[in-house]
């Protein structure tokens, strides 16, 4: 009869360990959650940047091919005609009524 007391409680002994190592595990679960949080947050956040950063590498080459555009002779006497400026000897007509 004094195995049977001893045999249940090791069987207690083990279910409580059991339960300690379990409750220990879910606090250690518990810690990492805010950490794993954090990084996927930033995470997230470097490829929203990184977006941003692709779309304005985009933007800044579309502008450098418009300003060396604007550095040609082609470029200024276009835009110098449409301000109604003439080269020298050439003559300014200006036609109206075409658009009735």
């Amino acid at each position: 009869m004094s195995r049977r007391p001893a045999s249940r409680r090791a069987r207690r002994r083990s279910l409580a360990l059991r339960w300690l190592a379990v409750i220990g595990l879910a606090a250690i679960a518990a810690g990492y959650v805010h950490p794993v949080r954090a990084y996927l947050s930033a995470r997230e956040t470097v490829a929203e940047q990184k977006a941003e950063i692709a779309a304005l590498e985009r933007d800044e080459k579309s502008l450098d091919r418009q300003i060396a555009s604007t550095r040609s002779s082609v470029f200024v006497e276009r835009e110098a005609r449409k301000l109604g400026l003439v080269r020298p000897g050439e003559r300014l007509f200006i036609v109206t009524g075409v658009g009735r």
